[in-house]
């Protein structure tokens, strides 16, 4: 099993733990535990057969015996007992928002519920207002959360899919019938949740793939098969479809696979238009296949520049592709800084000067430390002679660490009536200050929309931070009057994080073309609170493609000194108004 597979199985040990109601100190151990899993630099393996595991800051002998069982067999059975111990039900309740294990258990306790049908009728009949500590208020919430969670059902975020994808990909690849074999649907396309896995191959015998892929180690069951298209579920329980043509088809059928469903009908009535017929398995004139090597060439047929996967979604990139307009998309290799990041001086796992290391030897030139300020109790925020304390610690490592530029940075709440947390004379000391919503999400769209503007008036604020506070699957964003917040950055000069963490994918990218257009730079940002969760940035730049930014547009795309004057112009014009 890998760290993150491993970390996995303890965070669910935990939040199982706590479920039953048992010790919190063993549970919180469990948690600590997952957590240095995450952030080791050697596979857990590796240092079991070195007898060094258990020498691990957070992970004792115990846990180090249940990390050598996993490792050994892929199962854990503590974790199977304490699931095979709770009701399915209350495990379930835990996907919707707002309900963590302590509240589920006290549900379950106080009214008996152990489906999620059982607490939408007990809600439904004003039973959960009464409870302590509950109201009316949270009642609400959680049948809101009960619909979300149907809703969201089936869906899974683009990294799971992706990495489980990619596994699938790999052991196609190298099967001696293949030609080619893509990965297409909406994973190509950088979507931020996906209901499946889509392949599309070419092979010199159809049949024998599709068995090598049904046998597949991590292919739970065969759901369909025919003669062109396999489908199944991997253990994972994500749906996988596996397409096989023949490879004069495998442009067309890799373009019509990859979607979206809107771009192919575009696409189909472009062809129309033209006197030809498009179809996932060619494109024809009459009878007659007009023969393209790969994509390029049939956008060619059509009187098209090349459209990239990610803008393919049936807005105007084909009037674009006709003009010669498509911009050259960021890529994550034109990223030179790190502008968000958490050490374990706050709510994260490593220390700063392992954070700084982590970027230098991923290839950036500078990194802004942002760990959360002082109302964010919850995650150890800094009080302001921590921060003062920490900022002469990074002055230390950037007389020792050369090649790269360390930022005095912090992630700032904004406070309900839209002031930053700190006053101006702490603020003035720091060079990067990313401004976010983390507490009182509940508000009308005027009201949060009028939270944000203010503290993009600060003229502290370098970056908005996550600005809807959505997490994906699990939380809906805050309601934003999102031309009033774009319009205000552009007019005070403060960029827009597009927070590259999975869970968030904040501002949503339907929104980053709109940043563009109004000249706000996007900072692509890990929010990392480990050293490898600094890799968010390159496994979601492709969703902020679909936003249509180029290397210009993105503030941490900035060269170093670059980036360095632009934060003292700032300084300089916020001195002189």
């Amino acid at each position: 099993m890998t760290n993150p597979e491993i970390a996995d199985v303890l965070n669910e040990v935990a939040v199982l733990m706590e479920l039953k109601g048992e010790n919190p100190f063993r549970c919180r151990a469990y948690q600590n535990a997952a957590r240095q899993v995450e952030a080791l630099d050697r596979d857990a393996k590796d240092l079991l057969e070195a007898g060094a595991l258990s020498g691990v800051r957070g992970i004792g002998k115990g846990i180090a015996e249940d990390i050598a069982e996993l490792v050994a067999t892929g199962r854990l059975g503590l974790y199977e007992k304490l699931k095979a111990s709770i009701p399915a039900g209350l495990i379930e309740m835990l996907g919707i928002s707002g309900l963590g294990p302590k509240r589920v258990r006290a549900l379950h306790e106080a009214l008996g519920v152990e489906t999620i049908d059982d607490l939408e009728a007990a809600c439904r009949e004003d039973r959960v207002s009464g409870l302590s500590g509950l109201g009316a208020k949270t009642q609400a919430n959680i049948l809101a959360g009960i619909e979300a969670l149907r809703r969201n059902r089936g869906l899974h975020l683009f990294c799971d899919a992706m990495a489980a994808a990619e596994e699938v990909y790999a052991s196609l690849r190298g099967h001696p019938s293949v030609v080619r074999v893509e990965i297409a649907g909406a994973l190509r396309r950088r979507k931020e949740t996906t209901k499946d896995i889509d392949l599309v191959a070419s092979a010199r015998d159809a049949g024998a793939l599709m068995e090598a892929f049904a046998g597949l180690a991590d292919v739970a069951s065969v759901t369909a098969k025919g003669e062109t298209k396999t489908s199944g579920v991997l253990k994972s329980g994500i749906g996988v479809d596996l397409r096989v043509v023949a490879e004069a088809e495998f442009p067309y059928a890799l373009h019509h696979f990859t979607g979206s469903r809107e771009h192919n009908t575009l696409m189909r009535g472009r062809a129309k238009g033209m006197g030809l017929k498009m179809n996932e398995y060619g494109l024809f004139r009459g009878d007659a296949l007009i023969r393209c090597k790969d994509e390029a060439e049939v956008f060619e047929a059509l009187g098209l520049s090349y459209i990239p996967p990610e803008l393919r979604e049936g807005l105007d990139e084909i009037e674009a592709a006709e003009r010669g307009a498509l911009p050259r998309l960021v890529a994550p290799e034109d990223l030179k800084g790190v502008l968000h990041v958490h050490t374990n001086a706050s709510d994260g796992s490593d220390t700063l000067e392992a954070m700084v290391r982590g970027a230098q030897e991923r290839g950036y030139t500078y990194i802004a430390i942002c760990d959360h300020s002082r109302s964010a109790f919850y995650a150890n925020g800094l009080t302001a002679e921590r921060l003062r304390r920490q900022g002469e610690e990074i002055d230390r490592l950037n007389q020792k660490l050369k090649g790269i530029t360390i930022l005095k940075g912090v992630e700032s709440d904004i406070l309900p009536d839209g002031r930053l947390d700190y006053d101006d004379e702490v603020l003035e000391g720091l060079d990067v200050v990313v401004a976010s919503v983390h507490s009182q999400l509940k508000m009308s769209a005027e009201k949060a929309t009028e939270r944000l503007v203010r503290a993009i008036r600060d003229p502290h604020t370098t970056i908005l931070g996550h600005a809807t506070g959505r997490l994906l699957l699990m939380r809906e964003g805050y309601p934003i009057q999102v031309e009033k917040v774009l319009d205000a950055l552009a007019e005070h000069g403060v960029a827009l994080e597009f927070n590259a963490n999975p869970r968030r994918m904040d501002l949503d990218w339907r929104h980053l073309k709109g940043a563009k257009e109004r000249g706000v730079k996007v900072a692509i940002n890990s929010d990392a609170h480990s050293v490898g969760e600094i890799d968010y940035m390159s496994l979601s730049t492709g969703t902020a493609r679909k936003g249509w930014l180029t290397e210009e547009d993105v503030l941490n795309a900035m060269p170093v000194k670059g980036f360095v004057k632009y934060l003292r112009d700032r300084t300089a014009n916020r001195r002189r108004s």
